[in-house]
């Protein structure tokens, strides 16, 4: 079984995982052709004895393939290729904040963009950490992938704590950058700091018959304060008077305010 270990790609710089590692090689080579229905794989003793890697994360590996369906194993026979023309290697799990009329557009991209080559598990948690928390507790590890809207008005340390559980090589971030997740998650995302920037700069000619602009910012969202340092910037590079607002009801509206809603 020496050519077996020609396939598999052990990276000691990469934050990913070995078990991962082993597992994603073995899957590059099923979609390959190299390895086809019912080869068998080395058992976890040669292994661990010809790569130097333990046989728990050996274990780990062939577990995680069997959860997604490309091994099997019988006793006796060790584990084998369950079915090499399985189109269905990536198993999603997909997390997002709210249902919204954006979310949807996402949601519907996303599905047909992947078409047959995933199955796709849809959570959504409603803005609720504890929910949050649960859903991803639950999952770890049942996954090829994990795709996450990681919106929640608690503190940002805890919320990372939580994706920190999910391997590097499996975690992408959608909608929103967590500068402290740098390295442990791919993101995809909004400049919100910049957007709310050019858009009132763009509404400048407008604007420039106000003193003072308020943005309605309750103290109960989960939008990024990302939007409140744009906001500031703009304010004070165009020598606008600002201020942030919780609750529109408690304002008296008077000339020369306009507000951000």
């Amino acid at each position: 079984m020496s050519y077996f270990f020609k396939f598999i790609e052990l990276d000691t710089l990469s934050a990913t995982p070995k078990y991962l590692q082993i597992a994603n090689s073995i899957i590059k080579a099923v979609i390959s052709g190299k390895l086809q229905d019912n080869d068998i794989l080395p058992s976890i003793n040669e292994f661990s004895s010809e790569m130097d890697v333990s046989r728990d994360t050996i274990e780990k590996g062939y577990s995680y393939l069997k959860k997604i369906g490309i091994l099997a194993s019988i006793a006796g026979k060790g584990y084998f290729i369950k079915n090499s023309k399985l189109l269905q290697f990536y198993k999603i799990f997909l997390l997002f904040n709210k249902l919204s009329t954006h979310k949807k557009i996402i949601y519907d991209s996303f599905i047909e963009t992947l078409g047959q080559s995933a199955t796709v598990d849809f959570y959504i948690y409603n803005n609720d950490f504890n929910l949050f928390k649960e859903l991803l507790s639950k999952s770890i590890d049942n996954y090829t992938h994990y795709v996450i809207i990681p919106h929640l008005r608690e503190d940002n340390k805890t919320s990372t704590e939580i994706l920190k559980l999910i391997p590097a090589g499996k975690l992408i971030l959608l909608d929103k950058n967590i500068d402290s997740m740098c390295g442990n998650a791919s993101t995809v995302y909004e400049n919100f700091e910049q957007d709310i920037y050019n858009a009132l700069e763009e509404a400048l000619p407008h604007l420039n018959k106000y003193h003072t602009i308020k943005i309605i910012f309750p103290n109960y969202t989960y939008h990024p304060n990302e939007i409140l340092n744009g906001f500031a910037r703009f304010c004070s590079e165009y020598a606008f008077n600002h201020t942030v607002i919780d609750e529109i009801e408690e304002e008296n509206i008077e000339d020369g305010i306009v507000y951000i809603s």
